[in-house]
């Protein structure tokens, strides 16, 4: 047996288990994992430096591709930097598979290079952590490491979807001898796990629809979820038909249909609220961007609260939950239309749900659509919301959007249908503002899609790593919004008061994409007013090779529209 054969056959395992793309940063120690793969035909291998970016480009793979990423890193803080796209990925509910070389056992805390405690390193935030053996010799250590590999691949193929850490320590030597042929074992032991879906039996599906018919005001809303058709058909058919509001953020990517509401962010803080209190509410999807609607349902409590999910954890944002209902939400709202509607057929009657309960919510989301309409055509100078506004609607039907976390994705969900045209992303599992750049790179590594990033100018030099790879998606516009700071502060009560804001809080600085751009020949465009944006945007849109938007703002007139916003809703209403 060759001396560390077995991590050449967990690169087999792997694939046996479908996956076909592996995400690698260079290191010594992951000598060995990283050979196993590279010599691997039937891999794509993908070289990032930096671990931080490598786990969110990772990540943003993954996404696109339903299906685990590989990763692999040296020993040490190495795999500590894949920290904060392991948590997105676990809150995200994106499979990721991590292989961390190690240092034996033996050797940690002994003043060793590169060596900390790296078993359980990422506690929580994976599904499950796995160590295996760094002798092989003992029949018994390999038969565990081939059972270990399998579980931990089985695992990132099941609901819920998450990611799965497996910590190597390996010995030296751990490079081949020249010469020496890399090659998997004859007989590889491959487990495979028969997935089920679930479903809800007779008498469960009997009692749902029993309290169903007990309610008059009804409301079903989604959380952030991937773009999925027959979900949407499913929800349209309901709303249309059984006259049922549905409403979602800009992540719960429902579209397609006049019937969704979507400017629920926009209204809720003036609208008279008393009579949109659900009696029941029926949310799906991962978390809520909506402060507002957050506030309006733990302030206006369901009767009863049916939450449609396969997370294993309790999830009652609204305080309300009654139900956690274990199925997937094209199921279950496909389900409950064809059942409704059978018993509507058999019985020749129509709902007795309240249809004026869908026709307010209706009339407020069309009221907002209006007053927000009216109050950016307004607008004549260049701001964030200006400049964001106008982006959107220069985009193509169906491209992708990855939105950054702290304004952008406000002034986006604030948008309402506009954005109903494209695909929308963000990194909402922890919300930070680390990674976005990567995610996007690795999502336009994958989709054929035209990929477009909205980003502040913080997160962009945040993440500016990411962008050292080589070659970079030609299908990736980066838009960057430069207020020269974390604008987001001078938008919240608090700081935005406080004497500090600018240098503790904002932290102003003179930096912009300019330089790093030009590192990473990736084309250049910036504006600074309304009609440098105009011409420039044209261009930007055009180019076939990746490239960099940068819009110029000043934090104080972007504060100005943004509150005034707000204010002309209020005066409005």
């Amino acid at each position: 047996m060759a001396l560390l054969q077995p991590l050449t056959d967990l690169a087999e395992i792997c694939y046996a288990h479908g996956m076909r793309h592996v995400v690698i940063s260079p290191g010594s120690r992951s000598a060995a994992l990283t050979l196993a793969f590279a010599r691997h035909e039937g891999f794509k291998k993908h070289v990032v430096m930096d671990e931080r970016s490598a786990g969110f480009i990772a990540l943003g793979m993954a996404q696109q591709l339903k299906a685990p990423v590989i990763l692999i890193c040296t020993s040490g803080s190495a795999a500590y930097n894949y920290a904060p796209a392991v948590t997105e990925a676990f809150f995200q509910q994106i499979s990721l598979l991590i292989l961390t070389a190690d240092r034996p056992l033996e050797w940690v805390h002994q003043l060793d290079g590169q060596t900390i405690y790296q078993t359980d390193i990422y506690g929580k935030h994976v599904k499950k952590s796995f160590a295996i053996p760094s002798d092989y010799t003992h029949q018994d250590a390999r038969w565990m490491i081939n059972r270990t590999v399998n579980e931990a691949a089985i695992l990132t193929h099941s609901k819920p979807f998450g990611p799965v850490h497996i910590n190597v320590p390996i010995r030296e030597p751990f490079y081949p001898s020249e010469g020496e042929k890399i090659s998997v074992s004859q007989a590889i032991r491959v487990v495979r796990k028969t997935e089920s879906e679930a479903i809800l039996s007779v008498e469960t599906w009997h009692d749902l629809l029993n309290a169903w018919d007990d309610f008059d005001r009804i409301l079903i809303a989604g959380g952030q979820h991937r773009s999925d058709e027959r979900l949407n058909t499913a929800l349209a058919k309901i709303s249309e038909e059984l006259d049922i509001p549905v409403l979602g953020d800009s992540l719960a990517n429902q579209k397609g249909y006049p019937d969704f509401l979507t400017y629920q962010d926009v209204f809720l803080p003036h609208a008279n609220t008393d009579n949109l209190r659900p009696d029941l509410l029926i949310t799906y999807g991962l978390s809520f961007i909506s402060k507002a609607f957050k506030q309006f349902l733990q302030k206006n409590p369901a009767i009863q609260h049916w939450h449609i999910s396969e997370d294993s954890h309790l999830v009652d944002t609204f305080h309300s939950i009654t139900h956690q209902i274990p199925v997937s939400a094209e199921y279950f709202f496909e389900n409950l239309f064809e059942k409704i509607d059978y018993q509507l057929f058999v019985q020749g009657s129509d709902p007795e749900n309240d249809s004026s309960y869908k026709a307010l919510w209706k009339q407020n989301d069309a009221k907002s659509a209006a007053v927000l309409g009216q109050y950016l055509n307004n607008l004549s100078m260049l701001n964030d919301l200006t400049s964001v506004n106008l982006l959107i609607n220069s985009l193509p039907d169906g491209a992708q959007l990855h939105i950054a976390n702290s304004m952008p994705i406000r002034y986006v969900n604030a948008l309402g249908n506009r954005v109903s045209r494209l695909e929308i992303f963000a990194n909402r599992g922890t919300s930070g503002i680390d990674g976005c750049v990567s995610t996007a790179i690795g999502a336009a590594m994958i989709t054929s899609k035209p990929v477009y990033l909205l980003v502040g100018d913080v997160a962009f030099l945040y993440d500016r790593n990411g962008l050292l790879i080589q070659p970079l998606p030609d299908n990736l516009k980066i838009f960057v919004l430069n207020n020269s700071g974390g604008n987001i502060f001078r938008m919240i009560d608090g700081p935005a008061a406080l004497p500090e804001l600018e240098n503790y809080f904002e932290t102003r600085h003179t930096f912009t994409a300019k330089r790093t751009s030009e590192d990473s020949h990736i084309t250049y465009f910036e504006a600074g007013n309304m009609g440098s944006f105009q011409d420039v945007l044209p261009a930007f849109l055009q180019t076939d090779k990746i490239s960099v938007l940068e819009v110029f703002t000043d934090p104080v007139e972007n504060a100005k529209a943004w509150k005034g916003l707000k204010s002309y809703v209020g005066e409005n209403w």
